[in-house]
């Protein structure tokens, strides 16, 4: 398994942006496919974005054209630029790692960070 910690949420308004940062620890984080999820209050935790160590991307319909994540295998790390953020997309993020394949859903990552909290005012 990989241990993930995220960084850089906040508060901003909308149309503004905020990139988040997750750092992973392990020997084998070229092995996992990295996602993003997120969860507002009441609400079930939810797909964002996710890409393979092969640099595969796949993006949740809701953010697509606005957010992009990044990685880099190197420093073990990724990254979510979200742009153009709307007050819908205030929610608690979260880094979460998957054993080699591809999945949209959560009850299939194997790790997960603790979450930073984003609030997009309107």
């Amino acid at each position: 398994q990989v241990q993930l910690v995220e960084s850089g949420g906040g508060l901003v308004q909308a149309g503004g942006s905020l990139r988040l940062s997750c750092a992973a620890s392990g020997r084998t984080f070229n092995m996992y496919v990295m996602g993003w999820f997120r969860q507002a209050p009441g609400k079930e935790r939810e797909f964002v974005a996710a890409r393979s160590s092969g640099g595969s991307t796949y993006y949740a319909d809701s953010v697509k054209g606005r957010f992009a994540i990044s990685r880099d295998n190197t420093k073990k790390t990724v990254g979510l630029q979200m742009n153009s953020l709307k007050p819908e997309d205030t929610a608690v993020y979260y880094c979460a790692a998957r054993y080699l394949a591809y999945s949209s859903w959560a009850k299939d990552y194997d790790s997960w960070g603790q979450g930073t909290q984003v609030t997009v005012s309107s």
